[in-house]
């Protein structure tokens, strides 16, 4: 009868199940009566008021919509107590402590239990497995009830019934089964300091749990994963009792004095609390940290990455005992999958093509080299001092139109002077034939070169759509002084990467992006200018976008495959290369997430800053120019170890299946594009907390 009430008010019409399903699903009790109210309402209007729109289903949303907090999430923990010292001393005052099992001691990397059962597909080679453990264990727990009166079912009789239903050996199934309990199990960190805070003062400890899994199998988990000493474990299907109908509380507080004084934990509010108050314990509320931060995760996710990906955030930032700074939760929350999709996506390309040399341009590149030689020790890999700046500068008698188009056309009307613009492009003696820069002084100002009159352009003005055109002017005139002192910069680019490409034919440049002038740039000189025998590659994040000025730039590039993009391009993931819009700082946000300690990368010479290392034939030393660093170098650095502890984490629970480090562009992308909702606002509230530069 309840069932049939159930699909009555709720599966009979899709809209009214969605809608509902939408108010119900990762509520407490208090939400969900709320949602039993809106499923009355929604069914009221249907059938007495005629709203016949509600049987079709809303329209989903392209990109999901959440509000984000404006403090870091774990600090949501540590107001509410949840520090060890804190826990374990309010647990301390009781005779027995008892501890729920799963989502309490133990953790799985995931963002749901069943998404353990996606694993066994893998192992038996069958389509549709998950579905079909979760459907059949549910029909037993069914038969349970019929022939026993409750429906705690064993994990033999769940395996039995698999059996009989799809002919899958149940012995091979429950082997399968437990091994990946094995693999992905392991022990909270928080819950494991206060279990062995409790220990070390002789605290009585016992564990109950509602679970099909053998009770000793379960006692083995626990002692793996260090939680030892145990005074007795009490599993539901080993008694026909569960903790959701008290039950099993009865048992254990029949098996206990009777003047012993009693406390459950656990992540359940009605079978962990209710019930454990209502059978005489008193009860500590340990929240589920998979419910309580779903208002936030990207949820637009492949079925396998998704749940890999909201496991790992949620069980580090909720699970008490840490709070992080909200620069290392931007690292760890959206920087983490995108890094590691990356570094894996670019070891792939290495792997299916003949890439002899992994170059990491700089600054971009620093995370990215780290992560790529943690996971891939022993490759040939090099962080290359490398910069639109430096490059443009090097491109200068080879591209002109680009040079431009950097350092005068993207810099107008930005309040940047004349002086500090030729500042910019190292042509700071060029200021000397120009009012207040020397001893020009006239309304018009005559080039060095031809003589031919311009008007007035000082050093102290700054450059604007009305005068960018006659700066233009006035440094063609000064074109080839202009090449001729960027010259020695790229004889000492040579010598740099005529070591750095020594012996090898086929190498990669790593960079974000987004036109792919950085690898670009680079091939064009090591391959057309240099004449080194060395072909390279340019991969990139993402690309230029439709918002662009110059949207399609690079496609050539990218469709003969000089140029390859993880993220989205024009051939794939459209949407998100529609959604990235520079004008909107996109492109910051990203290069925010690898952002470095690193100075400024400014150019090559033989004089100046750093040596570089190398010699020329002559004898010269070839030095590297720097820049500042950026501001907030703190701030960076949390970035950074939010990004290193996600991969940490990540790679560390999926060690085994390497089939889990294939992360796609569409799903590495996911998170930051949660983050671009809400017009931005959490995203321009993270970049306030830096000054980047833009452009060159």
């Amino acid at each position: 009868m309840r069932m049939r009430i159930y699909n009555f008010l709720v599966n009979r019409h899709s809209g009214i199940r969605s809608r509902y399903h939408k108010i119900h699903d990762h509520r407490g009790t208090g939400g969900r009566l709320v949602s039993y109210a809106y499923l009355l309402l929604l069914n009221v209007c249907y059938y007495c008021l005629f709203c016949r729109f509600l049987a079709r289903e809303e329209a989903a949303e392209i990109y999901e919509e959440k509000q984000l907090p404006e403090e870091p999430e774990s600090m949501f923990c540590t107001k509410e107590g949840l520090t060890v010292e804190d826990f374990a001393e309010r647990l301390s005052k009781y005779d027995v402590i008892s501890f729920d099992v799963f989502d309490t001691l133990i953790f799985r990397p995931f963002s749901a239990p069943a998404d353990l059962f996606y694993f066994l597909g893998d192992r038996l080679g069958l389509l549709d497995i998950k579905r079909i453990r979760v459907e059949q264990e549910a029909l037993a727990r069914r038969d349970c009830f019929r022939e026993r009166g409750h429906y705690e079912v064993t994990f033999q009789e769940i395996w039995k019934r698999i059996e009989r239903e799809t002919g899958i050996p149940a012995e091979k199934g429950m082997l399968w089964e437990r091994e990946l309990e094995e693999e992905f199990c392991y022990a909270n960190p928080f819950m494991l300091k206060v279990f062995d805070a409790l220990r070390a003062q002789g605290k009585k400890i016992i564990c109950i749990s509602d679970m099909y899994l053998p009770q000793a199998f379960l006692g083995e988990l626990l002692e793996k994963n260090g939680y030892s000493g145990l005074e007795k474990l009490y599993v539901s299907c080993e008694y026909g009792k569960n903790k959701g109908s008290g039950e099993l509380y009865k048992r254990v507080r029949e098996e206990l004095p009777p003047e012993a004084s009693l406390v459950h934990v656990g992540d359940n509010e009605q079978s962990d609390v209710k019930m454990a108050e209502r059978c005489g314990f008193q009860a500590v509320y340990y929240p589920n940290v998979n419910k309580r931060s779903s208002d936030y995760r990207a949820c637009d996710m492949s079925p396998l990455t998704g749940g890999a990906y909201r496991g790992i955030v949620n069980n580090r930032l909720y699970r008490g005992g840490a709070a992080y700074s909200i620069e290392y939760e931007y690292g760890f929350i959206y920087g983490g999958l995108f890094v590691l999709g990356y570094c894996c996506f670019i070891h792939e390309y290495c792997r299916s093509h003949p890439i002899e040399k992994l170059l990491f341009l700089s600054r971009d590149g620093d995370i990215l080299k780290e992560v790529y030689d943690r996971m891939y020790p022993g490759e040939n890999t090099a962080y290359i001092y490398w910069s639109r700046g430096a490059a443009t500068k090097l491109m200068a008698e080879y591209d002109s139109y680009d040079y431009f188009r950097r350092y005068l056309y993207h810099k107008v009307n930005q309040g940047i002077s004349v002086g500090e613009i030729l500042e910019g492009m190292d042509l700071q003696p060029l200021g000397a034939f120009l009012p207040d820069g020397g001893d020009a002084s006239a309304e018009t100002v005559q080039s060095a070169k031809s003589g031919e009159p311009y008007p007035v352009l000082r050093l102290s003005e700054e450059l604007t759509d009305k005068n960018v055109d006659v700066l233009k002017s006035f440094l063609r005139t000064h074109y080839e002084e202009i090449c001729s002192i960027y010259r020695e910069g790229q004889k000492a680019a040579e010598v740099y990467f005529e070591k750095e490409l020594k012996g090898i034919n086929r190498a990669a440049a790593v960079d974000i992006g987004w036109a792919g002038s950085g690898a670009l740039s680079l091939s064009y000189l090591v391959e057309k200018v240099w004449k080194l025998p060395c072909q390279i590659t340019g991969i990139i994040a993402g690309t230029n976008t439709i918002h662009n000025a110059e949207p399609d730039a690079g496609e050539i590039f990218l469709q003969n495959g000089k140029l390859v993009s993880y993220l989205f391009s024009q051939s794939h993931n459209r949407d998100v290369m529609k959604k990235h819009d520079p004008d909107k700082d996109y492109n910051v946000y990203w290069e925010l997430l690898l952002s470095s300690c690193q100075r400024k990368f400014l150019g090559y010479g033989f004089e100046g800053e750093e040596s570089a290392g190398i010699c020329s034939e002559d004898g010269r030393e070839v030095r590297l120019r720097f820049g500042n660093r950026d501001e907030n170098q703190e701030g960076i650095r949390e970035i950074r170890r939010g990004i290193l502890d996600f991969v940490t984490d990540y790679s560390e629970h999926f060690k085994k299946e390497a089939f889990m480090f294939r992360i796609s562009g569409r799903d590495a992308c996911a998170p930051m594009l949660v983050a671009a909702g809400r017009n931005e606002k959490y995203l321009k509230a993270m970049a306030k907390r830096f000054a980047l530069e833009k452009g060159v």
